[in-house]
């Protein structure tokens, strides 16, 4: 293949020059090429006589889909100054951008848009030709040699992976709602296949954009693919499908999951990792534990809150990401992130009720900087779940069994109304004693136990307070999830804490679960902040499937969730020291 055979340039139309269909040839790892759009300032060389660092993205969702066809009413509520005529899903606006003085390289990820391949998503693959990406875009004349990475979501979760490979000429990277570890924060959770989302986002954002794929150009799904369309059959053997594999594998040791895998400890690069509270059930937790174990010197976590489309192109996000780019991309460090003038870390405060998916009002909530995370002056406080349906800092004195239809039947809680104010801000474990039955003699006793733990918040009118998530629904402060035969931790784990703790969910550590026996289970619960004022209500629920909030996320797929080995009823052991749930609780500041 002829490099840059398809290339166009324009230098007239547009405020910036515009390279279409630009060759990237891949050479570290395998042969082949992949295709970009480059948005330049028109001072850049050859145009002109200017050198400037790029910022680049790759993903599978169309170098050439405009955003406003990706997803319209996103599209109509964008901040107006990060619109273009190439605005793109959750990348950076190269009209924005250029006009601060870099160069957005834009590349479809192998196997989509123009780039051929066999398409297989979060892969490997992906982060070895993302290196390659990088290498080019530092060598190329136009380029200062520094390179960038900024993107949203799945933008966000290939510079983990890449920046672990420290590509040369890699200078930072802002992960913005980005998930670091593809087993435990977006295919299965706590063990649990995590199917809704991985099969709306599949067929929805990603298999419509192959390479090959007929009659894009005819749905403004970008351009048709240059070298012609493909039959089906040869379609399907180009791809890896995402939604078949995620179900198909079901360990963290069997080669699917172990490609995928990398070591955070490798990240040395400048680091903002940018988290949202209400990314409960794919990016949250992967910005917090990407940024505990990089390496990087420079290293910054923020919090925030609000849809996940929308918050990154706020005028105040902008002005984030560009003074972080420019100190470490520019050597202009005027807000202080190399002399510690920045923060390591700074929350979004969830005080008070600004509503659900109102930007304006979310506002309204207040920020704090920290030291450090977890938050060094923690207090790590055990609520017990009582047989009166309590949480009580102390042992209930008389025990029960609490019991709920394991498929079918409401969730049971337990709660604590505050005395004063209390905030909690950290990791949370729910440690609970947890048994199965069949629901009648006749019927099959159940092999599995898979719970399901929600935090939620009321007011003092005893009504729910929601938070704005992923995709503007209402959802409770936090979830949490376990499957009981994936139990065992690894205690001699690194990364094992009391708050945190490491399971493997390797196939052969996988436990038996008899009807009858008691198991007594800890289960991560994300970490989260909320505030509860005097006289609010603090709500620990349990049950055996998703519960609101789950949104398009939900845990569903027929052969993972079998009712006959899910089916009967769930026991939680409560009173003494049966069962509680620890919440980090932090003194008032």
């Amino acid at each position: 293949m002829a490099e840059n055979k398809f290339a166009e340039v324009d230098s007239e139309s547009y405020p910036y020059v515009f390279m279409k269909n630009v060759d990237i040839p891949l050479k570290t790892y395998e042969k082949g090429v992949l295709r970009c759009n480059v948005y330049l300032p028109k001072e850049s060389a050859p145009f002109g006589y200017k050198k400037y660092p790029v910022i680049a993205t790759y993903g599978p969702y169309g170098k050439d889909v405009p955003y406003e066809s990706f997803f319209k009413k996103s599209w109509d509520q964008v901040n107006p100054e990060m619109k273009s005529a190439h605005s793109s899903w959750e990348t950076p606006d190269p009209g924005f951008w250029t006009r601060q003085g870099y160069i957005v390289v834009r590349v479809d990820e192998r196997g989509a848009g123009q780039s051929p391949g066999e398409l297989d998503t979060m892969s490997r693959g992906t982060s070895e030709a993302f290196f390659d990406v990088i290498e080019w875009a530092a060598e190329q004349e136009w380029s200062s040699g520094k390179v960038g990475l900024l993107g949203i979501s799945y933008y966000a979760g290939t510079q983990w992976r890449v920046a672990a490979r420290q590509p040369k000429g890699l200078s930072a990277i802002i992960p913005w709602e980005g998930m670091s570890d593809y087993y435990r924060d977006r295919v299965r959770h706590g063990g649990i296949l995590s199917d809704q989302f991985i099969d709306f986002w599949w067929h929805n954002g990603v298999q419509p954009n192959q390479y090959g794929m007929p009659g894009r150009a005819a749905r403004k799904w970008g351009d048709d693919t240059l070298e012609g369309d493909l039959d089906p059959e040869t379609l399907g053997k180009n791809r890896r499908n995402q939604t078949l594999d995620t179900a198909t594998h079901k360990y963290m040791d069997e080669e699917y999951y172990k490609t995928r895998n990398f070591e955070l400890s490798d990240i040395q690069v400048p680091l903002l990792s940018v988290a949202n509270w209400g990314g409960i059930l794919l990016h949250l937790r992967g910005n917090v534990i990407g940024w505990m174990r990089a390496s990087s010197p420079f290293k910054f976590l923020r919090f925030i809150v609000g849809r996940h489309d929308l918050p990154f192109y706020y005028p105040h996000s902008a002005k984030l990401q560009l003074s972080f780019l420019d100190a470490f991309l520019k050597d202009n460090d005027y807000d202080g992130w190399k002399s510690g003038k920045q923060a390591r870390v700074n929350i979004c405060v969830r005080k008070g009720n600004c509503g659900v998916d109102d930007p304006e009002r979310e506002l309204n909530f207040p920020s704090r900087d920290e030291s450090n995370w977890p938050i060094p002056d923690t207090r790590y406080t055990k609520f017990f779940l009582t047989a009166d349906g309590t949480l009580s800092q102390q042992p209930g004195s008389v025990t029960d069994i609490c019991t709920y239809d394991a498929l079918n039947g409401n969730p049971i809680r337990f709660e604590y109304r505050t005395p004063s104010t209390l905030e909690i801000t950290g990791h949370i474990v729910a440690h609970l004693t947890v048994s199965c039955s069949r629901s009648s003699p006749e019927a099959t006793p159940p092999t599995e136990i898979d719970l399901f733990v929600t935090l939620r918040k009321l007011n003092s009118e005893g009504e729910e307070v929601y938070y704005t998530g992923t995709m503007g629904d209402p959802v409770p402060i936090v979830k949490g999830w376990l499957r009981t035969s994936l139990r065992k931790i690894n205690k001699e784990h690194p990364f094992n804490q009391d708050i945190l703790p490491y399971r493997d969910y390797f196939s052969n550590e996988v436990q038996p679960v008899n009807e009858g026996e008691k198991y007594e289970v800890d289960i991560e619960v994300w970490p989260t902040n909320t505030v509860l004022e005097p006289n609010e209500t603090l709500v620990l629920e349990i049950a055996g499937h998703d519960t609101q909030g789950v949104g398009k996320f939900s845990h569903e797929h027929p052969e993972d969730r079998d009712p006959k080995a899910l089916g009967g009823f769930n026991h939680i052991q409560v009173g003494k020291e049966n069962s509680w749930v620890v919440l980090p609780v932090i003194p008032s500041r």
